[in-house]
């Protein structure tokens, strides 16, 4: 499955940045995407999981009320809108195909492919 993702840049603490991930149309229409964090320590962090037809997502607490996820069908392509960004919120980020059951250090069991990440610096 090919992902890309675009998107990040440097922004100021409490801005804002959209990150996009285009698919496959075979994988956008049949894969659970996922938006997944690393550290500069190489640690994962799960951020949010989407169902294959859209409707149903899943965001992990520290972002819930700040970071939202939408699709574009005819584009293939999903987005993560990223609202009072926070400097913890820095890292690369990755579009991921698969059901992911947990992050734990440098791991996420369950994804079949990995983009190659757009990276978020949150600072002043």
């Amino acid at each position: 499955a090919q992902l890309v993702e675009s998107g990040g840049g440097l922004v100021q603490p409490g801005g804002s940045l959209r990150l996009s991930c285009t698919a496959s149309e075979v994988t956008f229409r049949t894969s659970v995407l996922n938006w997944v964090r690393q550290r500069p320590d190489l640690s994962l962090t799960w951020i949010s999981s989407t169902d294959p037809d859209g409707t149903d997502t899943f965001l992990a607490n520290s972002v819930k009320g700040r970071f939202t996820v939408s699709r574009n069908n005819r584009d293939n392509t999903l987005y993560l809108q990223m609202n009072s960004l926070r400097p913890d919120d820095s890292g690369l980020y990755y579009c991921a195909a698969g059901r992911i059951r947990y992050c734990r250090g440098d791991h996420c069991p369950g994804v079949d492919s990995w983009g190659r990440g757009t990276q978020v610096t949150v600072s002043s």
